[in-house]
């Protein structure tokens, strides 16, 4: 027997959070956080507005906008700037439960590869991340699948090991 939503594809965005363990609340959160934190960007020379919002495992809420400066190539992205904050006020890997990122375009757009490496500094490899358009539809990731065969701190060698092998 064919259901009458069978024509309906896909889930709709607060079932998929729910797969990444994130509440229809928290989602709405960090949509709401993500599109107030774009409207703070300073983006004088791009006009390419971002903002960005953590979920942190306290249930907090770190926002970051993307701050750009004369100097072009030197301006910091919103993830960035969000992360760096969460870092300053304590976080530590694994506090971040879930990232949102919102832009002016469609369809949404993801964290850039600088970003993507940075988040794997500070997040589980599970972690989701959502991506909002302009029109607040979205898009969710993990970051291993935005970032798959990755390079994190456990890749390093640890330092006692390094001089000793430097050494041999």
């Amino acid at each position: 027997m064919s259901s009458p939503n069978k024509s309906k594809l896909g889930h709709a965005r607060h079932d998929t959070a729910l797969i990444y363990g994130l509440s229809t609340t928290e989602v709405e959160r960090l949509n709401e956080s993500c599109v107030e934190a774009k409207a703070r960007a300073y983006c004088p020379y791009s006009k390419f507005r971002v903002g960005c919002a953590l979920l942190m495992a306290d249930g907090s809420i770190v926002q970051g906008a993307n701050v750009e400066n004369a100097a072009y190539p030197v301006g910091t992205c919103a993830e960035r700037v969000a992360i760096g904050t969460a870092v300053v006020q304590g976080a530590k890997k694994g506090d971040i439960r879930a990232i949102a990122v919102a832009t002016d375009i469609s369809p949404p757009a993801s964290p850039c590869g600088m970003c993507r490496q940075f988040i794997r500094e500070f997040c589980e490899l599970n972690m989701p991340i959502l991506m909002y358009d302009k029109n607040s539809k979205s898009c969710i990731m993990t970051l291993e699948q935005l970032l798959p065969m990755s390079f994190g701190p456990e890749s390093l060698i640890p330092t006692d090991e390094a001089q000793n092998s430097a050494f041999a």
